[in-house]
């Protein structure tokens, strides 16, 4: 018998938390896929809002090919991604009261827009932040979260709330504390985090279901092709140029 290494172990780890994200989560996509097909029809812009590893899921969501070209990133300057030296002053920032309401007002985004906000642990100031102000400000915000940590530590916020507490829908990663998915002897820290497949593959089934359910109400959904097939560049232009008022990324 082959015996299983750490990839394996990873791999059977990552496996079983898409397989739980898949079977739990169904009715949450549906509900977040019909959220945005709304926003979608009703003529709203959407958004999407990560800081650190967590804004990975909601980069891959915009200007991409497959993708809807509509949505756009919404960044915190200093927070998106390990972009800023040192590093650590990003997750520092992340603790700063009042940076998401400055960033929301500062933003184009208004009454009737959706915001997709992501957050492993939800628990900073900013995740926390960005969606209650997104709220109430008017946009409806679907959360991706691991709803775990809420049980296991406490809220950096004042209001000791976190990220699902301030949620439309939210989508439960179901990642363990820590992020990590694996230990081993003679390792002393847990290890193999999965947070940035899981929140991926969420977000690109609801994607689906969206692109789907647009066209099942009779509306051509606005995706993307890639620019690396013919006529794709071709393609892009068309839709950029129909929704230019609500693709953001391409001024």
């Amino acid at each position: 018998m082959t015996e299983t290494t750490p990839a394996d172990r990873f791999f059977d780890a990552a496996i079983g938390l898409l397989r739980t994200a898949r079977d739990r989560q169904a009715p949450r996509i549906a509900e977040a896929a019909a959220l945005i097909a709304d926003t979608v029809a009703a003529g709203g812009k959407l958004f999407a809002h990560g800081a650190g590893h967590s804004a990975l899921p909601a980069q891959d969501l915009v200007y991409r090919a497959g993708g809807l070209a509509l949505v756009n990133l919404l960044t915190v300057p200093g927070t998106t991604g390990v972009d800023v030296s040192p590093a650590t002053l990003g997750s520092a920032l992340e603790h700063v009261p009042g940076l998401a309401p400055a960033a929301l007002a500062s933003s184009p985004a208004t009454a009737g827009d959706l915001l997709i906000a992501v957050s492993v642990s939800g628990r900073n100031a900013l995740p926390v932040e960005m969606a209650s102000h997104a709220r109430s400000r008017g946009l409806a915000v679907i959360g991706v979260t691991s709803v775990a940590y809420a049980g296991r530590t406490v809220s950096r916020h004042p209001s000791g709330t976190f990220l699902k507490d301030h949620c439309d829908v939210v989508l439960d990663s179901g990642v363990p504390v820590g992020d990590a998915t694996l230990t081993a002897e003679g390792i002393g820290a847990p290890f193999a985090p999965a947070s940035t497949i899981v929140a991926c593959a969420l977000l690109q089934a609801v994607i689906a279901e969206t692109a789907c359910l647009l066209a099942a109400r009779g509306t051509e959904p606005p995706l993307l092709r890639s620019a690396n097939v013919d006529g794709g560049a071709e393609w892009n232009e068309r839709v950029v140029a129909t929704h230019a008022d609500r693709i953001l990324w391409h001024r």
